[in-house]
């Protein structure tokens, strides 16, 4: 493992934070292409088993990438560093933009800028998942199984737990890995490679995982029922509510955002449904995880009910509430994925998971492209059936002629990632004004 000086830590996990547009697919591409393509921190193997244990996990799983990466280089401060460096960007644009919003409206520039930086990220995607295929799917089980994560989520909507699940036991069942028969002592014999990695991993004790666990959970809780014991019956609502969203989103934002738009609008009644709509809109658009609009929600809610104390404090109380548990995840449970690895059923589940999970990526991929192409996608149902289809009248000329650019722009920059996103939010708001003319 490459030592990694702090220097780099702040300029190359800044970086990510500062480009991760477009949702977890994109974000993840950002990451591989940063972390392991250009530069040799990570290997492709560590990667992937990085990736594959935080699709387990609840909560943003690019976040969580990003803080086992960071905890991988330099341990537990380091994954507090890259933790932090992916949300906080994200975080300051969404505060800005809520107060714009409230005197400004749905700010259409900043939506044109956006809807371009949105067709670049296709290509980052597509990108990333072209070489993610090549070196995640090396067997024709591997692409069977990223079918299968595919087609269970884009045609059957089935739960994302289950998906991984079913792709888990099947590994473990099947024992992939070799294309030779093994004895069952050679099976259950580690690799070199595998004795090396368990000889660089931390040394885990039970006492110290509890500590993580006491730890974290009470930096992330204790707020919570101070606010609650305080009367600060607004903002400990807003806490306890995006904390139960913390704990049962698996699969990401997307997993959870129909029930929390119905939530917020109806139940709650803190913002209107139209509120709601710019709310993702505008989240889609920023860099860092989606599940952002937690913190645009609150901060709109607190703007509305008691000014710029209340909009602060808020915003400070989805973060925390939303973000608090992904460390404690990570810091607990990563310790053990390398020497998870090395027992045999399990590293063949993680390896199923991995293969499944590039179908999963695959499959956000697709959904993000349909939401920038056209401005109406529906669901296509018939018996199990149920799938994302779009309202072909309502396809974007700006977001198909800025999609069909992009690759131009892409290939003649290459590589250069932020100045991609530049040019194209610059070409994002000269489209829609030549449209016009037209």
């Amino acid at each position: 493992m490459t030592t990694v000086s702090w220097r780099d830590m702040w300029r190359v996990f800044g970086k990510i934070g500062l480009m991760s547009f477009g949702g977890p697919a994109a974000q993840i591409a950002v990451m591989h292409r940063e972390l392991v393509e250009e530069r040799p921190w990570l290997d492709e193997e560590s990667f992937l088993r990085g990736l594959s244990f935080c699709m387990l996990l609840p909560g943003p799983e690019a976040m969580q990438l990003c803080t086992y990466t960071g905890w991988r280089l330099r341990g537990f401060a380091g994954g507090l560093l890259a933790g932090l460096l992916f949300v906080l960007p994200g975080a300051l644009v969404i505060a800005a933009l809520v107060w714009l919003y409230t005197v400004f409206g749905a700010l259409p520039a900043v939506q044109a800028a956006f809807l371009g930086i949105k067709a670049a990220v296709v290509v980052i995607v597509v990108q990333a998942l072209w070489k993610l295929s090549h070196k995640a799917l090396k067997r024709r089980q591997d692409w069977w199984l990223a079918g299968f994560g595919f087609v269970a989520l884009f045609a059957f909507d089935l739960p994302f737990p289950l998906v991984i699940l079913g792709a888990g036991l099947f590994g473990m069942v099947t024992l992939p890995g070799s294309s030779q028969a093994r004895s069952p002592a050679a099976v259950c014999e580690p690799t070199t490679k595998t004795r090396a990695t368990i000889a660089t991993a931390p040394q885990l004790q039970f006492r110290h995982t509890l500590r993580t666990c006491v730890i974290w959970g009470g930096l992330w809780l204790l707020p919570l029922v101070f606010l609650s014991l305080a009367g600060a019956d607004f903002l400990a609502s807003i806490g306890w509510f995006f904390a139960k969203l913390a704990v049962v989103t698996f699969g990401g934002a997307y997993a959870v955002l129909a029930y929390m738009s119905q939530a917020v609008v109806q139940q709650h009644q803190w913002i209107t449904a139209g509120e709601m709509i710019d709310a993702l809109g505008l989240a889609e658009t920023t860099p860092g995880p989606l599940i952002l609009v937690t913190q645009f929600v609150a901060m709109l809610a607190g703007l509305k009910q008691g000014g710029f104390a209340l909009y602060l404090a808020a915003g400070a109380t989805a973060l925390w509430a939303t973000f608090m548990p992904c460390f404690l995840w990570i810091f607990a449970a990563a310790p053990y994925v390398e020497r998870l690895a090395a027992q045999p059923r399990l590293s063949a589940a993680l390896k199923a998971i991995t293969a499944t999970v590039t179908g999963v990526i695959f499959n956000l991929m697709v959904w993000f492209t349909l939401h920038v192409l056209f401005q109406e996608v529906s669901h296509l149902q018939g018996g199990l059936l149920t799938m994302p289809w779009p309202n072909l009248d309502s396809l974007d000329i700006s977001a198909l002629l800025l999609t069909l650019l992009a690759p131009l722009v892409a290939y003649g920059l290459r590589g250069r990632l932020f100045w991609l996103l530049a040019l194209m939010a610059l070409a994002g708001l000269m489209v829609q004004p030549l449209l016009t003319l037209t």
